[in-house]
This record gives C-alpha cells, structure tokens and sequence, in this order.
C-alpha cells in the first residue's frame, strides 16, 4: 500500500512553525559557505537547490521528523520567498531532486560545520555550568535507529533480539556535554559494533583547557586518562573497584593520592606512573546505590576541590542521560528513525540533527540568562514548539547563489 506523505497544514509558512532566525543566527550563511568552499562543495553553478540551501535543509529535517522530505522543502522555501517576487510560486522539487541536492552534498561540509559551529556556550553567569573556574563536561553514548536498508544494515549493522534481530539498523554515537546548557560537542558516530570507547578516543579530544570531564568507569583506561589529561583538561571519572590503587599519601579529607601505569611492567617497576587522586565513598540510604565508590581525579589540592564536594559533583553526570533523552525523543520523536536511505546521507542527518539539538540549546541558553534561571529548569520540548511556532520571522536565508548575502 502507498504511503500517503505526512504533510502540514494547509497554508502554513514556515513562520508557522519554525523560526529561520533561531538557524540562522547559530549557523551563518557566511560561515555556510565558507565551510562550503573549505570542503569543495560549493555550486559551481545555478541550482534549484544550491548548496547552502541544503544545509540549511539538512538541519531543517530535525525539527519536522514527521513530515514528507517534500513538505519539510516546501516549508523552508515558503520561509524564504520575501527574496522572490510577491505571489511569485515556490519550486519544490521532487523527491528525487532533493536526494540528489542532498547526495551532492555529502556529509563532510555538514560534519566540518558541526565541528566548527558547535561548542560550549556557558558564560559565567550560566547556573549549573560551572564548579569553581571548571566548565562542567561529561562523556557518554547512545544509539540512533536507521532507515531499514540494505546499504544501511551492511554499513552500520543491527542489535540483536530475543529473536533474531531489531527491527531497524542503528547507529552508536559518542559526544560531549556541557553541564547546565545540555550541548552536546563534538560528536563522533559509528556503526552498531564500534564501541563508546573507541568512539571516545576521539571525542575527548574536544576537551579543553578549564574544563572538568566527568565519565564513567567503562570509559577509563591508563591510555584513555592521559589522551585526557594531555588537553589540558581535568579528570573526574569514576573507576572500577578491582584497580590496584595502593595509598601513596593519605590526605585531611579523607582522600589520598596513588599512582597509575600504561603497563604490568611500569608498575613492578614503579616507571612512568600517574599521579592521581583517589576519592572513595558510599551512598547511605538511597536506593539502588552500590556498596562503594571510587572516582579519579587530576585535581591533586584538596583544598581546592574537597573529596565530598567531587562525590556530589560526579553524580550530576547523569545530567547527559537528560540531554540524550532530549535529542532521542523530544527532538526526533518517538519511534522515529534518521530516515536516510544510505550510509552518507545517514552521517549528513545525524550531524543535522545535533546541530538542530544545539539551536534549540543555544535559545534556551539566552532565555535563562535573561530570566537568571538555570537553563536545566527550562523545558527543551516546549523550546521545540516554540521554535516550531511561536517566534518572530528571521529572513536569513537565500534561495540562490546568485541573491546570496555573502
């Protein structure tokens, strides 16, 4: 049976439902094409959908999971006919224009913007987003199901189920969070089999100078901790209780400092190790907490950053479950797939759609300032609606090279 396309309702604008202005101003047509020309993917010549209009598109698709390729189209052109003349008609291209529009530009130029544009953004008034002078970080993953193709499932691979296999293909994905504003930077994804870890060892590149990184024990090893250590960053990762951490020097707050090696043999040999702090603790009466605690840290001065205030600080790491949960559901839509037929395109979507997640983050941010509230007590969902419905028109975006405004 014929799908019949999900549409919007009859004579909506885009100003109905999305402002361009909340895309625009994160991501700039100039910085569009300067990633464009940076990437070689700028058009060389006049095109119904030129290439920075597809970016724009790309991010677009985010905020209207729900709705036909086609609709999602007609919505931003709509949003972007004050350029044309008045009563002039919108060109929608087809499907199939718009696979190749999108085929054209790949995922690299939408990727390299990503990276570019999508930072942390707390200032020092931001609530929540701070300890002392570090910016609050953490690390984790999740997965993304994938349109059910063949391409798809050989590119990234399949979950198992109690019988047989999940209904659709998934994507797994590492990324950084920013605490208290919930942005999620620097992003790396891969197919169902590559692990967080590995993931990982990219994304904590991203970290820097100033910044506080909270992870949780699957992630750490002697390698991992000073691939972090080396950006300059500081550490704070919960650990497993099996790791050999003899008490070199027992400190006031009842945490001490130990060492850790890269090898069996660097440890017999006491060469090569790592100081670090050790922070144990237990939770009393609350349910479902472990017995013990052990976290690690790169902040060696007790008297900076005591042992009881670290324990309280790492448990707001499960404030990325939130921003997970705000990008799988509330943005995407429940039960809604990346709805992209092929592997690259399938990178292009899931870097469109974080930085969709980071628009929405990035107006909430500036509402909480305004308001002296901490960002976490804003809903993201009605920030979503209101982004969808609500906010004044922003025209931003040319629908041509040759009326660009760059």
């Amino acid at each position: 049976m014929a799908r019949t396309p999900a549409e919007l309702p009859k004579g909506s604008r885009i100003t109905d439902y999305i402002s361009l202005g909340v895309v625009a101003k994160t991501f700039p047509v100039e910085k569009i094409h300067a990633v464009l020309t940076a990437t070689g993917k700028a058009s060389k010549r006049q095109r119904d959908l030129p290439a920075h209009v597809v970016v724009y598109y790309v991010i677009a698709l985010a905020f209207y999971m729900q709705s036909s390729y086609r609709e999602v189209l007609r919505c931003l052109l709509e949003g972007i006919q004050w350029l044309m003349e008045p009563g002039a008609k919108v060109k929608v291209t087809g499907n199939s224009g718009i696979s190749q529009a999108r085929t054209r530009l790949g995922a690299s130029p939408v990727r390299q913007l990503h990276d570019e544009v999508v930072q942390p953004i707390a200032v020092v008034q931001t609530k929540g987003a701070w300890y002392q002078q570090w910016r609050l970080v953490s690390v984790d993953g999740s997965t993304l199901d994938v349109a059910d193709e063949k391409r798809n499932e050989e590119a990234y691979g399949r979950p198992g189920a109690s019988r047989g296999s999940s209904a659709y293909p998934q994507v797994r994905f590492v990324s950084l969070v920013e605490g208290g504003t919930h942005v999620l930077f620097g992003s790396r994804m891969g197919s169902y089999d590559t692990s967080e870890v590995a993931l990982a060892r990219e994304v904590i590149t991203r970290l820097r100078k100033e910044m506080l990184c909270l992870a949780d024990r699957n992630f750490f090893s002697f390698q991992m901790w000073d691939t972090a250590r080396a950006t300059g960053a500081d550490q704070l990762w919960r650990i497993k209780k099996n790791l050999r951490l003899p008490c070199e020097k027992r400190l006031p707050d009842g945490s001490y400092l130990s060492r850790i090696y890269g090898s069996d043999r660097d440890r017999r040999r006491k060469t090569n190790g790592v100081v670090v702090r050790v922070i144990e603790y237990c939770l009393k009466d609350v349910a479902g907490s472990e017995p013990l605690y052990r976290l690690l840290t790169t902040i060696l001065d007790y008297e900076k950053a005591p042992a009881e205030e670290l324990a309280a600080l790492y448990h707001e790491r499960w404030e990325i479950e939130t921003a997970l949960g705000e990008l799988k559901t509330h943005l995407r839509g429940t039960r809604i797939v990346l709805r992209s037929k092929t592997p690259e395109l399938v990178k292009q979507e899931f870097y469109g759609l974080l930085m969709a997640h980071f628009a929405i983050r990035g107006l909430m941010h500036e509402a909480a300032l305004q308001a002296d509230e901490d960002p976490d007590r804003l809903s993201f969902l009605h920030a979503v609606r209101v982004v969808r419905r609500k906010l004044p028109h922003y025209a931003a975006i040319p629908p041509s090279e040759e009326k660009s405004l760059s």
